[in-house]
């Protein structure tokens, strides 16, 4: 087990009606005068955006609207925000939405009181020292990113997407309430369980092997997640099977099922590349590359892809770790399968990617061959470009 610290700092406020506090939490965390930032038309539809506007109002709270937010944030909204922020003294950012907008609140806040460029942190060159508090509202269980400390951005001239993490990415207070996921598309729904699970599978997928209580907890995570994910595509109203799927991705990501672990990444960090390319949905493409990614990695500790058929997928063991690991394997990408996601990059995208395309990533993931991702096996640029080789 390995030496850890556990900070998970931020305020949650979970169910029914959870919204009807976001007034009394802006206050309490210092916001006099707020940016909302939030992304499409979904927002104001639903009447959240109006229903939280009219709290703010109603409180002598001043706020000023920013929308726009796309999936796979754009620092160039990043960049207005921060200017606008800097312009009318803002002093506490509310997010309306799922890990996009968050997101793209916290790089926001990152750049208020920084001199330089905020894409600085995003390219290593620069720490983040202090930040403008985020506190959110989620409207799309995915990202995590309401309880953790990570944010990601695509900086759309240079097709890099690249994250930082840094305890000033906290969010002060996470507002959740289930109902308002209720009218996610299928598609997201099922995206969203994928990105929630992979957070966890990411840190589970350890050669750290002795940390029992940590393992138990993530297995039970992904069992539970696995269990709603249909129960919700069958019933969007489904509020107990929502209820699962929200709290899922805020434990997901916070830290908890990492305790005592050393974590992978590998897969995120190929899925960015991914993304950035293609623009696709972020759980989507994790979906489209984890199944080539177990395949060409489980030899480095076949007895975790064991523990993973065994205790989350139900599959018995046969008294053999490399046919029991790769029939785990199978029914990981059954189960991708079976909610609608892609397990092929061709699945992803309608068409294989070139050989060309596939060295970019690589050269862009490894850094031009400078760095190595993952941890249960270190990936190194030709490791990455046949992985995406293999997966299209």
């Amino acid at each position: 087990m390995l030496d850890f610290t556990y900070y998970a700092p931020t305020e949650v406020v979970f169910g029914r009606e959870a919204e009807s506090h976001v007034a009394r939490l802006v206050r309490k965390y210092g916001g006099r005068k707020i940016l909302v930032h939030y992304g499409g038309g979904s927002a104001k539809r639903s009447g959240l955006l109006d229903k939280v506007c009219d709290q703010l109002a109603a409180e002598g709270i001043e706020f000023l609207l920013l929308g726009g937010v796309v999936p796979n944030p754009r620092l160039s909204l990043v960049h207005e925000g921060i200017e606008l922020c800097r312009r009318e003294g803002i002093d506490l950012i509310l997010a309306i939405g799922g890990g996009s907008a968050i997101d793209s609140s916290k790089a926001i806040a990152y750049g208020v009181p920084y001199e330089g460029d905020v894409w600085d942190f995003f390219e290593g060159k620069a720490k983040v020292a202090r930040a403008l508090p985020v506190g959110c509202v989620v409207t799309n269980p995915a990202s995590g990113s309401e309880m953790s400390d990570s944010c990601v951005i695509s900086n759309e001239e240079t097709r890099d997407k690249r994250g930082v993490s840094t305890p000033f990415g906290r969010c002060k207070f996470a507002v959740s309430n289930p109902e308002r996921t209720f009218t996610l598309p299928a598609w997201q729904t099922a995206a969203g369980v994928t990105d929630i699970m992979m957070h966890t599978m990411e840190r589970y997928f350890s050669n750290d092997m002795d940390m029992t209580l940590t393992e138990a907890l993530a297995e039970a995570l992904l069992r539970t997640l696995k269990d709603a994910a249909p129960k919700a595509l069958a019933d969007p109203c489904d509020y107990q099977a929502r209820t699962q799927i929200m709290w899922g991705g805020s434990l997901a990501h916070n830290g908890l099922t990492e305790c005592g672990m050393t974590r992978d990444w590998a897969c995120h960090k190929m899925e960015h590349e991914l993304s950035a390319m293609f623009d696709v949905t972020h759980g989507a493409g994790l979906s489209a590359l984890w199944p080539t990614w177990a395949r060409y990695v489980y030899r480095s500790n076949p007895e975790r892809f064991v523990r993973f058929a065994v205790n989350v997928l139900g599959v018995q063991f046969d008294g053999s770790a490399e046919s029991t690991a790769l029939a785990g394997i199978d029914a990981m990408e059954a189960f991708y399968r079976s909610i609608g996601m892609p397990v092929t990059i061709t699945g992803l995208l309608g068409r294989a990617i070139t050989d060309d395309e596939a060295a970019e990533m690589a050269r862009r993931c490894s850094h031009d061959g400078t760095i190595t991702v993952g941890r249960l096996r270190v990936l190194d640029r030709n490791d990455i470009f046949e992985i995406y080789k293999l997966a299209r």
